[in-house]
This record gives C-alpha cells, sequence and structure tokens, in this order.
C-alpha cells in the first residue's frame, strides 16, 4: 500500500493550521505544520514533502523571498496562499516558481482539488501501466520525456522545469503549430473549469521562454498571436 502524500502547511494562523490539518488528514494526507519560515525549512529538512501550501502575508517575512528560497532548494509542488487583493503577489509568485495560487478566504473542497491538480501533474508516471508506451517529443534542440518528466537538450543535460512549465511545454509539444488561447491552454493543464487569470499564463509562458529560447525577447518557439493566444512553431518528431 503506497505512503500517504505529504503536505507541509506554512501559515502563522493557528486555527488556518488546525483546520488544514484536520481536513488533509481526513482526506488521506500525511500533514505537517510550520508557522514561519525556519520551521518550513525545519520540516523540509527532516523528511520527504510532496507539496507545500505557503502564506505570503506572513508577518516578519517576505512570502516571496520564501517562495524564492523553494525554488533554488526544493524541487516539490507549491501552492501559495494569499489574502492579498492584488494580483501583482500572485503574478510575482507563479514568476518564481509557484505551480498554482489560492486567494483567502478559500473553500476547502477547492483547495483539495487544487492540491490533487498540482499533486497529479507533478507525480511520475511510471508504475502507470497505462503510460509505459507514452512518446518521447523532440523539438528543436530538445527531448521532453512525459513518461521521466524530464526535458533535456541536446548534449543530454537536463532543464529545471517546475510542474506547471512543464504541463505546458507538454501541451505545446502534442499540439505544434496551432493557436491556442489562454483559456484553452489553462484547461489543458489545469483542468476544465479551473479559475484564472490572463496573467497567470502569460507569466508561465515567460518562464517557459527563458530556459528553452536561445532569445527570450524574440522567441522563435513559442510565438504571441496577438488577440488569439500562442503558437508552438517548433518542428515536433514524435519518438515511441
Amino acid at each position: 500500500m503506497p505512503e500517504p502524500l505529504h503536505l507541509l502547511v506554512v501559515d502563522d494562523d493557528t486555527g488556518v493550521l488546525d483546520l488544514l490539518r484536520r481536513y488533509f488528514t481526513g482526506q488521506g494526507f500525511t500533514v505537517s505544520t510550520a508557522a514561519d519560515g525556519a520551521g518550513m525549512h525545519t520540516v523540509l529538512a527532516r523528511q520527504p514533502v510532496d507539496l507545500v501550501l505557503l502564506d505570503l502575508g506572513l508577518p516578519g517575512e517576505d512570502g516571496l523571498e520564501l517562495t524564492r528560497q523553494l525554488r533554488r532548494n526544493w524541487d516539490g509542488a507549491l501552492i501559495i496562499l494569499t489574502g492579498r487583493g492584488e494580483s501583482v503577489d500572485r503574478v510575482v509568485g507563479l514568476e518564481l516558481g509557484a505551480d498554482d495560487y489560492v486567494t483567502k478566504p478559500f473553500e476547502l473542497r477547492e483547495l483539495l482539488a487544487r492540491v490533487r491538480s498540482v499533486l497529479r501533474r507533478s507525480a511520475p508516471t511510471a508504475g502507470n501501466p497505462g503510460k509505459q508506451d507514452e512518446a518521447t517529443f523532440r523539438f528543436a534542440d530538445y527531448c521532453l520525456d512525459p513518461l521521466g518528466r524530464t526535458l533535456r537538450n541536446g548534449h543530454g543535460d537536463a532543464i529545471a522545469l517546475t510542474t506547471g512549465e512543464f504541463e505546458l511545454l507538454r501541451v505545446f509539444v502534442e499540439h505544434p503549430n496551432r493557436v491556442l488561447s489562454r483559456d484553452d491552454l489553462m484547461g489543458r493543464t489545469h483542468g476544465r473549469g479551473a479559475s484564472s487569470f490572463d496573467r497567470a499564463i502569460d507569466v508561465q509562458i515567460a518562464r517557459l521562454r527563458r530556459k528553452i529560447e536561445s532569445d527570450a525577447a524574440n522567441p522563435e518557439l513559442i510565438k504571441s498571436v496577438r488577440g488569439a493566444g500562442y503558437l508552438f512553431a517548433a518542428r515536433v518528431q514524435t519518438v515511441r
């Protein structure tokens, strides 16, 4: 029987910590909690964690800086929680590598759906017999392997992608030379009905361009189509 997935909730509100601990434990997760960045790093150093729920509004600490620290030293799934009205924090959080965001106050069922969606997208598929024959994709000087969830350049070097970046690139290689709207991209990466705002996809596109384009300011692979969305202009070869 597989081990329960492990969530780490980082929030200074003890009521929120207790609520989320009880709720997610009841949903079959193992849950750890921390009230600040130091506690977060202590838990991560002590045991494997599958996903961090990080409140950006920690008093005396910059939640965005903690997001930056996580992405420098840890490659698990990350959802940011924010009660701030401005969308700028969500945008910056996504730019720094968060996989998703949830605005406070939130519905527990929506948060659970977001957690499950991110974990599903970040989970390796090697143990799924139905995925064993999944194709790899070659484009430009890269090879994308959905089974191993890796992107490698022509030298064989792995290029680190967040869950969101990986799923976005996967959608592009599966639909080359086709204009995809922001809504279409959000639906294909987060599931139909996912709530979003246009800047969320734009932010992930910008991050992905910085990793695969030779000149992110003048992209040749992921092209913007004014008023319509984005088009993946590379020639894609499917290898089974």
